[in-house]
């Protein structure tokens, strides 16, 4: 197979392909009719002379040559990305880029929103992707399948360049009328209180590993997923619940809640901004950083 007889726009949907898994997602992710990805998926056969993707029951499944070129194509796609970015200018108010952001919801919620009402004025066409947080995300990081992820630095893959957004404090939050919030909320308090708390699929979430780490006495009455669900769940209750606080400032203004410094030290949380090493001097991603930093100054 000759180079010059290749089309290497099959390389981006053969990159996609392997991604998703399954035609219906592949085309949707490229803004491409199931029949145009389909007729892609029939010429990258052709030219690899294998059949790539092979269905079983429901699912696709890649053949072992198709998982020996998923590297290979998602090294291409990064360094192709790379060098078109190093050679244009990114231009915010006509560019209809997608950005792909991985990132919890307290991120999306402090953070992304105050950034969307702004993009609306300044960059009218792009649009952002937020992916949840996961295991799966280190991976889609290295493929380059995302543009960045936020989360606490400790959960940052290894090999890939990150920086500073912010350090968050946690505090304790609960309904303004709970009794506990009186007086000075002592250890005791603490303690005797049914406490909401954030379980993650993947991994425990900053605070809990601190709090555990100094040895856990709390009385769990309520667990969650999900950050911004807690604030819901403590009015009209004397449930407390230790949450960001740049979380619990928004809520105040929403919800009947107050919330205090805990009765002892919890470590500042450090707010990373992760991006593929490939990506550094992308100026869109430049130019998305700089928006970011400057709503978490905001």
């Amino acid at each position: 197979m000759r180079l010059d007889r290749f089309d290497l726009n099959l390389l981006v949907a053969l990159n996609v392909l392997l991604e998703e898994r399954s035609v219906t997602r592949a085309a949707e992710r490229l803004n491409l009719t199931q029949p145009a990805m389909s007729a892609a998926l029939r010429r990258l056969r052709q030219a690899f002379n294998d059949e790539l993707l092979v269905a079983h029951g429901k699912k696709m499944v890649p053949t072992p040559h198709a998982q020996s070129l998923a590297p290979m194509v998602a090294d291409m796609i990064n360094s192709a990305q790379a060098l078109i970015a190093s050679s244009t200018l990114f231009d915010p108010l006509t560019s209809h880029r997608a950005f792909r952001i991985a990132a919890s919801d307290y991120i999306t919620t402090i953070l992304i929103r105050p950034l969307l009402g702004e993009l609306a004025a300044i960059a009218p066409n792009v649009r952002i992707e937020i992916v949840p947080l996961s295991r799966a995300v280190e991976a889609a990081m290295e493929r380059g399948a995302i543009d960045c992820m936020i989360s606490p630095e400790q959960f940052q893959s290894a090999g890939q360049p990150q920086e500073l957004l912010f350090t968050e404090r946690h505090v304790l939050l609960g309904w303004s009328g709970n009794p506990i919030f009186a007086r000075p909320v002592t250890q005791a308090d603490y303690d005797d209180a049914g406490h909401v708390v954030v379980e993650l699929s993947d991994a425990r979430a900053f605070v809990e590993d601190q709090v555990r780490a100094m040895g856990d006495k709390r009385r769990i009455e309520v667990v969650t997923s999900s950050f911004t669900i807690v604030p819901w769940l403590l009015p009209d209750t004397n449930r407390i619940a230790l949450v960001h606080e740049r979380l619990a400032r928004l809520f105040v203004d929403k919800l009947p809640l107050t919330y205090v410094d805990p009765p002892f030290a919890i470590p500042s949380m450090r707010e990373t901004l992760q991006y593929h090493r490939s990506r550094a001097t992308d100026g869109g991603l430049v130019w998305l950083k700089d928006r970011l930093h400057h709503h978490v100054g905001v």
